[in-house]
């Protein structure tokens, strides 16, 4: 079975290489070039430049490059199955969609299975991870995607930006009018509902952010002490390395990942971004759409 993502689970290039995983990358421009995420550019250098005064813009893989890898798919008689980024942050699970049942015209024994996983960055790290362990047990490609749609149900992200300006020009945030504006050291706290970017708190200071978050993480969270979760930043190590001492002194997680945001999602949500992802293991799984 061959196993696809796309670059904005936020894990390195190397992840993919070790696991035998067909990465799809999205795709940055800045200072007037074009760059596919992960293997042309990496997201420190995007972050230099934002702070320089850049700003990129981003785009979804293009239809060329999901017909190339579906048409190798079908050739070669595999099964397949694509976990995608949220549909509502980026229109790549829709063309991935669209591509798949045009190259079915003429391959009509092509076997792709296509997951809206509504998660992003680390989140939607945390299950291709998932995927690649039962994928390396032997485990069939149905019990794996079923799998990963109860594992993205029960997905909790929660995150601060030094600056909402970013994922408001962006259009990567709703309801954010309230929470844009210059108060003085006021850091939003904000998480992942239906796939979309909400604003759900302000707190004065990284500090009592953290603190909340860590605490959310107690209210939100079930089974924590079993569980592998991710911290994601925008070239701030320092701060995810703060908050990962905090969350591993209250909740002991089974371990705690930390990787820089990368260049496509750390252009939307700027330098200084810290994210933390984690499972209600004892939340029921809702049902996401099969592709």
């Amino acid at each position: 079975m061959k196993l696809y993502a796309d670059s904005a689970t936020d894990l390195p290039l190397a992840f993919f290489r070790e696991h035998d995983v067909e990465l799809i990358p999205l795709h940055v421009e800045i200072g007037g070039a074009s760059y596919r995420d992960i293997v042309e550019i990496d997201s420190k250098e995007i972050f230099r430049k934002i702070r320089g005064g850049d700003r990129p813009k981003t785009s979804q893989a293009s239809p060329e490059e999901f017909i190339g890898q579906w048409e190798s798919l079908a050739r070669s008689g595999e099964k397949g199955l694509y976990i995608a980024f949220s549909s509502e942050l980026s229109g790549t699970y829709s063309t991935a969609v669209m591509m798949r049942d045009q190259v079915m015209g003429d391959h009509p024994g092509l076997d792709l299975e296509i997951i809206d996983t509504k998660c992003a960055s680390l989140g939607y790290g945390l299950l291709l991870i998932e995927a690649a362990r039962l994928r390396e047990e032997g485990r069939e490609r149905d019990e794996i995607a079923d799998a990963i749609r109860q594992m993205a149900a029960r997905m909790v992200h929660l995150f601060t930006v030094e600056d909402l300006d970013y994922l408001a020009k962006g259009g990567r945030l709703s309801r954010a009018g309230a929470f844009i504006g210059g108060l003085l050291n006021i850091k939003p706290l904000l998480h992942v509902e239906d796939g979309k970017l909400v604003p759900i708190e302000k707190h004065r200071g990284r500090k009592k952010v953290f603190q909340r978050m860590n605490a959310l993480m107690g209210e939100r969270g079930s089974g924590l002490s079993r569980q592998r979760v991710a911290i994601s930043h925008g070239d701030d190590e320092e701060a995810a390395l703060a908050l990962k001492s905090l969350i591993e002194e209250t909740h002991q997680p089974e371990s705690v990942d930390i990787h820089m945001i990368g260049s496509v999602i750390g252009s939307h949500a700027g330098p200084g971004t810290i994210a933390l992802f984690f499972q209600d293991l004892e939340a029921g799984p809702e049902s996401l759409q099969k592709g």
